[in-house]
């Protein structure tokens, strides 16, 4: 994921005018991020973790999920296209996800790793984003973090092929396995 060294601070309106091509846009306090579109890895790791949190939450009419590209528009200058996201039935507009959402989840490239484990985490917890997940397509790595005073505390992990119990959703248990198998 690139930052785009420009002399702007852009807005959703700016965002709208973006090109409809392979790349993903995405705006961070109104700095523009760019990504290329992602590996099959990644996509089918995507594919397959939103099969289980839609048999969580959507069976339990907790929320609904939705893969990238998605908008999620946290202020007029934060706009995002998580790989993941679940989002309560009030949030969902015409435009995107409009707030934040219930969680986010982003599947970790060597484009992206930095910006998501730092950037995107400081902003999203700062915006009262309440769950954001890392995955590791490559270590086979979950990372759950619950925000706290708008940062973000680890609550749950695991690698490898094991299963991880997530403690604020009772009964939610990710099988890190079925991700790439």
């Amino acid at each position: 994921m690139a930052r785009i060294g420009l002399a702007q601070t852009f807005t959703y309106e700016d965002y709208l005018t973006f090109p409809c091509d392979r790349n993903r846009y995405e705006l961070l306090e109104g700095d523009l991020l760019v990504t290329p579109a992602p590996s099959p890895l990644h996509q089918r790791v995507s594919k397959r973790l939103q099969r289980q949190l839609e048999a969580y939450f959507e069976t339990r009419a907790l929320g609904e999920v939705f893969a990238a590209p998605i908008d999620v528009i946290l202020t007029s200058h934060d706009v995002f296209q998580p790989d993941l996201v679940v989002a309560r039935p009030d949030q969902i507009s015409d435009r995107g996800i409009e707030g934040p959402p219930l969680l986010l989840v982003e599947i970790l490239s060597p484009s992206t790793r930095d910006q998501d484990q730092r950037l995107k985490a400081r902003r999203y917890g700062k915006l009262g984003v309440p769950h954001y997940w890392l995955v590791d397509p490559d270590l086979l790595r979950l990372e759950c973090y619950q925000e706290e005073a708008g940062s973000y505390r680890l609550v749950a992990e695991g690698e490898g092929s094991v299963s991880v119990v997530h403690p604020a959703f009772p009964g939610l248990t990710i099988h890190l396995g079925n991700l790439t198998a």
